[in-house]
C-alpha cells in the first residue's frame, strides 16, 4: 500500500474511534460552551505549538461561533516548559468564573497546559481538555504538582492518537512518521461547535454563527453578528 492511502487509512481509523468513543465527552463540552454562550460570555481556547492550529479552528471561521477567542501563544511552544508562563498568559484575558477555557496538549505533560487548567480551577472556571491518553498515561509529568491535564480537566476527549502521535511505518525509514494529532484536533473541536449550536437552537437561542465573507450577505450578517461582543474578543 502507498504511503499517502496507508496514511489516510490510519487517519479514517482514529477518526472512526473517536466517532465510537468520545460522544459522551463532546457532549459535555458542548453543554458547558452552550451555557457560557448562552450567558453572553467568551469561549477562550488555547493551544500552544502545533497545537494552535486545531485551536484556530474554533476561531472566527466560517460556519463556526463567533464569541471565541485563542489564548495566544506567541512562542508557539518554546515557552511551553517555562513555570508561570501560563499566569502570564492568563492575565491577558478576562475569563469569568463559571466560564470556559478548552485546552488542547497532546501529550498533556508540560507546564503550561497543566498550570492553566490547575489556574482555571483555582478561579472556577471549568476547563476542557483534548490530549492523547494513550501517550499521556505513558509519561510522567514536567509540572511540580505531578498532574497532567487529563488528572485536572472537568472535560477529558481522548483524541485516540498512539503513543509518540506519529502512525505511520514506511519500509526503510526509520521510526514512525505522519501524527494525527492535527486532523483529529480539528474533527474533534469542529464535533463540539456542531453540538454547541444544536444545543443552543434547542434552548431557543439564535446560535452567533458566523458566514462566510465570499457568500453574498455574510458582511452585513457578520458585522450585526460581532457586534453584540464588540471590544471583547483579542483574536490572532
Amino acid at each position: 500500500m502507498e504511503a499517502a492511502r496507508a496514511y489516510q487509512h490510519e487517519v479514517l481509523n482514529v477518526l472512526a474511534k473517536i466517532g465510537a468513543t468520545q460522544q459522551g465527552a463532546i457532549h459535555q463540552a458542548a453543554a458547558i460552551l452552550a451555557d457560557v454562550i448562552a450567558a453572553g460570555e467568551i469561549v477562550y481556547i488555547l493551544g500552544s505549538g502545533h497545537s494552535l492550529l486545531p485551536a484556530a479552528e474554533a476561531y472566527h471561521r466560517a460556519g463556526g461561533l463567533v464569541p471565541v477567542d485563542i489564548i495566544y501563544d506567541p512562542t508557539f511552544g518554546k515557552a511551553e516548559r517555562l513555570p508561570g508562563y501560563a499566569q502570564v498568559l492568563l492575565e491577558r484575558y478576562p475569563v469569568k468564573p463559571h466560564g470556559v477555557i478548552v485546552i488542547i496538549s497532546n501529550s498533556g505533560r508540560n507546564p503550561l497546559p497543566i498550570e492553566m487548567a490547575l489556574l482555571a480551577r483555582e478561579r472556577g472556571i471549568r476547563t476542557i481538555a483534548l490530549t492523547n491518553m494513550a501517550h499521556t498515561t505513558q509519561e510522567t509529568s514536567r509540572h511540580p504538582s505531578g498532574k497532567r491535564l487529563y488528572e485536572i480537566a472537568d472535560v477529558v476527549i481522548d483524541n485516540c492518537g498512539v503513543y509518540g502521535d506519529a502512525t505511520l511505518e514506511i519500509p526503510g525509514v526509520p521510526g514512525l512518521v505522519c501524527p494525527t494529532s492535527g486532523v483529529t484536533g480539528a474533527f474533534i473541536i469542529q464535533s463540539i461547535i456542531a453540538q454547541t449550536i444544536e444545543d443552543l437552537h434547542a434552548r431557543g437561542i439564535d446560535p452567533p454563527v458566523l458566514r462566510s465573507a465570499n457568500v453574498t450577505g455574510g458582511d452585513e450578517h457578520n458585522k450585526a453578528v460581532e457586534a453584540r461582543y464588540a471590544g471583547r474578543i483579542r483574536g490572532l
